[in-house]
């Protein structure tokens, strides 16, 4: 670790990134952030650290979600309030099924890179490069459009700043308020075609608030009633943006990057011998790594004493990304190889990106019950090794979007193009998304 420097990844090789044209220009964005104030502070990722640390001894869960990619475009305060309030509507009715603290890990504030599947896209047999997220270019057509420019790093930044500035005040100004949070829940029970079916546990929230109420535990004078703690991610993707906000915490001498609260290295970069590895193996943050079907037991264990060689608890947490049809076969391997070895983890399951598939009116999707369906082996399959599942990971907005088929709604194929309004990937709406959290909640009671 010694050797380990904030740039030492420039001298990896490096895959998922845009070419930039004019270096000079690149250079000037990147000192230009290393003079910006952190976006987060090194106690707070502590805090978070602490608290995965706890999930990866069995003793909390862990609630990740947010955009797929955020937009410059739709940045605005609505939005922001929206995907905070399905979160902490998700959180209360997790926590009172599975009676442990869930843990607040949103994507927001950062999420603004995405990797691709190609480096260009046709449409009408015109190729430009493809869209990366709005730090890298722009989702429009066009070759102005889709030219990577570093200026966009700041413009990232910024909305970064304003958003984290925001949902700080919600979480302490007052719209955390378990009692708000649920009447929101209520009211979802109340609209939803399966009411029937969540009335109870949103009824019996109800009554636990009611009780401490007239037992003299309210929001005046029980401070965790009233806020909340949330925490921010996104998938580090972009090593010159991280490294530019990464810095030395005074305190402690350590390095922790200040974009966000945890990163995550995604399924097509955490090559061993590769440049985001080698940037995360020295960053004191608490850092994630998606895991597909192809991922081999050793190779597994490779990975997690490359990235926490001190088997810290809360250090590491593996998002497996498997897909409804794969994740039965190859999962339980993994979960035993692991425990064997006594690695400490938190596992935590993405159940959107290995169920996307293009719907029948041409629009990329996902079904609520294949997620759902991968959600329910990842339990299941924990509870067979005796392992603990730490988690779910979900791409979500707080807006009614129509991106995901299925759900109590029915959304069918037909009814995509209504409001359809992701520039990536589909994400489940505030009503398929607190659909979810309850469906898991039942999980959480029966462990």
């Amino acid at each position: 670790m010694s050797q380990w420097q904030p740039d030492s990844w420039r001298a990896k090789p490096i895959l998922q990134q845009p070419t930039y044209e004019d270096q000079q220009h690149l250079a000037l964005v990147e000192q230009k952030l290393k003079g910006y104030p952190p976006l987060v502070f090194a106690a707070e990722t502590r805090e978070l650290f602490r608290q995965l640390g706890a999930v990866a001894e069995g003793q909390g869960f862990l609630l990740q979600g947010g955009d797929c990619a955020e937009s410059f475009n739709e940045f605005n305060a609505p939005k922001i309030r929206d995907t905070f309030k399905v979160i902490l509507q998700m959180a209360i009715v997790l926590t009172f099924a599975g009676r442990c603290p869930v843990t607040k890990v949103a994507r927001m504030a950062g999420q603004y890179a995405k990797p691709r599947s190609g480096d260009f896209e046709t449409i009408d047999g015109v190729s430009l490069p493809s869209y990366r997220g709005d730090i890298i270019n722009s989702f429009e057509f066009t070759e102005a459009s889709r030219k990577p420019d570093p200026q966009r790093m700041l413009e990232a930044y910024n909305q970064s700043a304003a958003t984290l500035n925001l949902l700080r005040a919600f979480a302490q100004g007052g719209l955390a308020d378990l009692h708000e949070v649920n009447r929101w829940n209520m009211a979802f029970v109340d609209n939803n075609p399966l009411k029937d079916r969540y009335k109870d546990l949103a009824q019996r929230i109800e009554e636990s608030l009611e009780f401490m109420k007239v037992m003299g535990i309210n929001s005046v004078n029980t401070p965790t009633l009233h806020e909340t703690s949330l925490f921010t991610s996104h998938e580090a993707l972009l090593l010159n943006y991280e490294q530019a906000l990464t810095r030395v915490d005074t305190l402690t001498g350590n390095w922790y990057n200040c974009s966000a609260h945890m990163l995550w290295i995604g399924e097509r970069t955490r090559q061993l011998d590769h440049a985001h590895l080698e940037f995360f193996r020295g960053i004191h943050n608490p850092i994630g790594v998606k895991v597909g079907p192809g991922m081999g037991e050793d190779e597994l264990i490779r990975l997690i004493d490359a990235l926490n060689p001190q088997n810290d608890a809360g250090r590491l947490t593996l998002i497996t990304r498997m897909g409804a049809d794969n994740l039965e076969k190859n999962l339980p391997k993994l979960l035993r190889r692991v425990k064997q070895e006594g690695r400490k983890v938190v596992w935590s399951s993405d159940p959107m990106h290995g169920n996307t598939i293009k719907a029948s009116s041409g629009f990329k999707t996902r079904n609520f019950d294949a997620i759902l369906s991968e959600i329910q082996q990842f339990f299941a399959a924990h509870k067979a090794e005796g392992t603990h599942a730490g988690g779910i990971h979900l791409e979500m907005t707080g807006q009614h979007v129509t991106e995901c088929t299925g759900g109590a709604y029915q959304i069918s194929d037909d009814d995509l193009a209504q409001a359809y309004k992701t520039q990536c990937d589909p994400r489940l709406n505030a009503d398929q998304v607190l659909e979810m959290a309850f469906l898991v909640a039942d999980h959480l009671r029966a462990k």
